[in-house]
């Protein structure tokens, strides 16, 4: 698969990069961005994957998530995909709302029309781009985590419990733990993959953990002052189904702090140190 560079820039010893290239799975071209670290020729570096929010590309964690200091410090690759199919020819929202279409693929793979031909982000995150990172790019496979946030925090968590062997580790900020139960998910879920709510639950962190899927553990950072957090993100579903479950969870709730990036920014590097201390190895 051809990668195209975008750009470089040299930041804290490494490189700050961003690249396109054809997806197959969405049928579009998609953008992403890498940051690699300072390391030894040859060395093959951990990697933690990114995924973003409602509206998001890329650029928004790559400008403002404040990662590559504490990632160059710890060795550790950052990867941070969009968050949807771009095109002009992609079907968005009627509405052109923010929540549903272009910027808010909610990272499944789409089966109802118009979505499902390009709406492929399962598959974009967990196959295609992991794939294309590792040949272009000094990746350690075995040791791979991931983290989001609020709509990419649901990606990550999703995307760990069905996959508990490829990640060591995964965090968020600001998820959206049961979105089979808040208008956010119920949109999107509804539009991608149809009105079945049985179809919903492998893409509900907190269904899954009551289906029985497994994981060594969380870290979750959400912001008492978020204006989503309780009609939207519900971090008590995802304390109490931990519980249930005994899956380990370190459920932060942090006075004063909101929903942007400000608030993520301001917790990146201790996620980034608890990513590193479980990718030892």
């Amino acid at each position: 698969m051809t990668v195209q560079t975008v750009s470089t820039n040299k930041s804290y010893g490494g490189v700050q990069g961003v690249y396109r290239h054809a997806s197959q799975a969405t049928g579009t071209d998609m953008v992403f961005s890498v940051y690699v670290p300072p390391h030894a020729e040859g060395a093959k570096l951990p990697v933690v994957w990114y995924l973003s929010g409602l509206t998001c590309t890329h650029a928004n964690v790559t400008e403002k998530g404040e990662f590559r200091k504490a990632c160059a410090e710890l060795g550790l690759i950052f990867v941070a995909p969009d968050t949807s199919p771009r095109g002009a020819d992609v079907p968005g929202d009627a509405n052109n709302a923010y929540d549903f279409g272009l910027g808010a693929g909610f990272y499944v793979d789409a089966t109802q029309e118009p979505f499902a031909r390009n709406y492929r982000m399962w598959s974009y995150v967990t196959d295609e781009l992991p794939k294309l990172v590792a040949e272009n790019f000094p990746v350690d496979a075995k040791r791979q985590s991931v983290m989001g946030h609020s709509m990419g925090g649901h990606g990550a968590l999703t995307v760990a419990l069905r996959n508990p062997h490829r990640y060591r580790a995964a965090s968020a900020f600001a998820p959206i733990v049961a979105p089979s139960l808040v208008p956010w998910g119920i949109k999107a879920l509804t539009g991608y993959l149809g009105p079945n709510k049985d179809a919903w639950r492998s893409h509900d962190t907190v269904a899954l953990i009551e289906d029985g899927a497994k994981f060594s553990g969380f870290l979750v950072d959400v912001g008492e002052a978020d204006n989503f957090l309780k009609e939207q993100l519900r971090p008590e579903l995802l304390e109490a189904a931990c519980a249930k479950a005994s899956i380990p969870l370190t459920l932060r709730r942090q006075a004063g702090y909101d929903h942007s990036y400000y608030f993520i920014s301001t917790f990146m590097g201790d996620h980034l140190h608890w990513h590193a201390e479980k990718l030892k190895g």
